[in-house]
């Protein structure tokens, strides 16, 4: 690839990047705007800021590399991860902005009422975070290695940089403009090449021969052969093992689930993911024809070379010349778009649970203090660990997420009777034994047969012991099921338009109470402590007047406790006007 154009398509892509998160600190003023941008994304941006940090290294290079590699039995990992989108808009979107959270472990501590549950999922969270940054790292390591010859490590440390410096900048306000933009420039980037590769297959009347591992650019060793090598052995295993962690990873993915946040109410959180499964599904079209175009003209790259840097190669070897040469810009500045966009998701999420769950006070300043930290630790691992195809590595991230996130989500939503002790079993047993059997595959724990098989594809026995761990202990401990569950439910269900005094306006992020004297008799008078969490970060549930009690709160009760002004109450007839004559 010729680096007179390669270098300098980077180099617009990273500065683009820079600027408009420049932009986005220009508006980002409050918290609320770095941590969910105020809760005003509307379906379209948002769906386009979804889709470019969704669409990672493991989308733009890994499947195709696969795809030279196995063949069709591939074309599950395009498949899955649409189709988890399916599964997130029936059955978590809505819900999950409804609850007024601003991370998972907020919707956690809120459903449940358990400190300690927070503390358990803001683990699962980091750890799956750092999984998913790590191939992001090293996918932008390879590339800048392809395109100058640098070192693997710069590439990944560039990357960091330019996303702690966006990330800090503005937070989520800031990149969401990044990631919109970088979605339409990955599509782009893998489009227009497409076009020339097909023209050129046509004009030619096929490729013009096998080109041998020995005439291909090299791109380093290791990352061409699959660290999943049982694959052959058990292939219908593996598959299924693979379609239930893409399919049900997707609704735990920090950088996805946090994006909802952002949506005005539930009804444009649901909007936005059937935009989502439009832009997506339009995405990957595109590469699978590129593992396909790599086995008609470059099946060598499977021998000793990385087969992800498939996408980064065919322009120069189908189409050649300047022609290829720009193409192949093209292709180069789209991948670390995909880089860009996705570690930025990545970061935002981890480091949203950083500073709420770990460092003391919070704030901006500690929220940027959080972004180094949550790009360190992924950053040492890219340098220490390597070989390990993207796709690969990004799967198994899916798989921690579907046995973890996904029980917790589907039964917090859907279940009344989840209990604390029952979400803590199904997090240890199901999220943990898949965390401990993807690391024991990555340090080579098991070299083949089914022991491998079961550790490098874990979803399909992790994530029913998830589920079935915290039916059982739910069931066994029918006292621990949290005092204010049918308030916290009928907010998780209860469309924003049936609750008086929903939000309105960007910066509200609390409900107004509704008329006193309402009589809502689902929800205690101390129902407004149910997603209370940690403090000012949550939005508070509507509270609900109740039948007269001894010690019944007042309209001026409840807006002390909410920090409204309001005018005390008086014994006069309340139809009296704001004048205080009577109508």
């Amino acid at each position: 690839m010729n680096e007179a154009y390669a270098i300098p398509a980077v180099a617009a892509v990273v500065l683009a990047t820079v600027l408009i998160g420049g932009f986005g600190l220009r508006i980002s003023r409050t918290t609320s705007d770095f941590y969910v941008a105020s809760r005003t994304v509307g379906p379209r941006l948002n769906a386009a800021a979804i889709s470019g940090e969704y669409l990672s290294a493991a989308s733009f290079l890994g499947i195709a590399g696969l795809l030279l590699v196995h063949g069709p039995d591939m074309l599950w990992y395009p498949v899955g991860y649409t189709a988890g989108h399916l599964v997130l808009l029936v059955f978590v979107a809505a819900p999950l902005r409804r609850s007024g959270a601003y991370t998972l472990p907020d919707f956690a501590e809120g459903r449940l009422e358990s400190r300690q549950v927070r503390r358990v999922v803001s683990l699962f969270v980091v750890g799956a975070g750092w999984l998913y940054l790590v191939p992001q790292l090293q996918g932008a390591g390879l590339t800048l290695q392809i395109l100058t010859g640098a070192p693997r490590w710069f590439g990944g440390a560039l990357v960091a940089a330019v996303v702690v410096l966006a990330v800090a900048a503005g937070g989520m306000r800031s990149i969401t403009f990044v990631q919109a933009f970088q979605y339409w420039l990955k599509l782009t980037a893998l489009l227009v090449p497409a076009i020339f590769l097909l023209l050129a297959w046509r004009g030619s009347g096929g490729p013009p021969g096998h080109l041998p591992a020995a005439e291909l650019p090299s791109a380093g060793a290791g990352a061409g052969q699959p660290l999943a090598t049982s694959r052959a052995d058990h292939p219908l295993y593996a598959t299924y093992g693979l379609i239930v962690a893409t399919f049900l990873g997707t609704m735990g993915l920090p950088h996805v689930v946090v994006r909802f946040y952002t949506s005005p109410n539930g009804r444009a959180a649901r909007r936005t993911t059937v935009v989502v499964l439009a832009l997506i599904g339009a995405f990957y079209l595109l590469p699978p024809l590129y593992g396909w175009l790599g086995r008609l003209y470059a099946p060598g790259l499977t021998a000793g070379h990385d087969a992800d840097a498939t996408v980064l190669l065919l322009p120069g070897l189908v189409v050649g010349g300047v022609g290829g040469d720009l193409l192949g810009a093209l292709v180069a500045g789209g991948a670390f778009a995909a880089f860009l966009s996705t570690a930025s998701g990545l970061t935002m999420a981890v480091a949203g649970v950083v500073s709420q769950d770990v460092l003391p006070a919070r704030g901006v300043h500690h929220f940027r203090l959080a972004v180094g930290l949550a790009m360190a630790v992924p950053l040492a691992g890219a340098l220490l660990v390597d070989g390990v195809p993207v796709a690969d590595a990004v799967g198994m991230a899916f798989a921690v997420s579907a046995s973890s996130f996904c029980p917790l989500l589907i039964l917090g939503i859907w279940w009344r009777r989840l209990t604390p002790p029952g979400a803590l079993a199904g997090l240890l047993l199901g999220g943990g034994s898949a965390f401990v059997a993807v690391t024991s595959t990555v340090a080579g724990a098991a070299a083949d047969g089914w022991l491998h098989t079961l550790l490098a594809w874990p979803a399909l026995w992790s994530v029913p012991v998830g589920f079935l761990a915290m039916i059982l202990v739910s069931l066994a401990t029918p006292s621990a099921i949290p005092p204010h569950t049918t308030a916290t439910m009928t907010r998780l269900h209860l469309p924003e338009s049936l609750r008086s005094g929903a939000p309105k306006g960007r910066g509200e992020l609390r409900e107004q109470p509704p008329p006193t004297g309402t009589r809502t008799p689902s929800a205690p008078p101390s129902a407004a402590g149910a997603l209370k969490g940690r403090g000012e970060l949550r939005e508070q549930p509507p509270r609900t007047a109740t039948v007269k009690t001894p010690t019944p709160p007042t309209a001026s009760d409840t807006a002390q406790r909410r920090g409204e002004r309001r005018e005390p109450p008086t014994t006069t007839d309340p139809r009296r006007t704001a004048k205080g004559t009577p109508e």
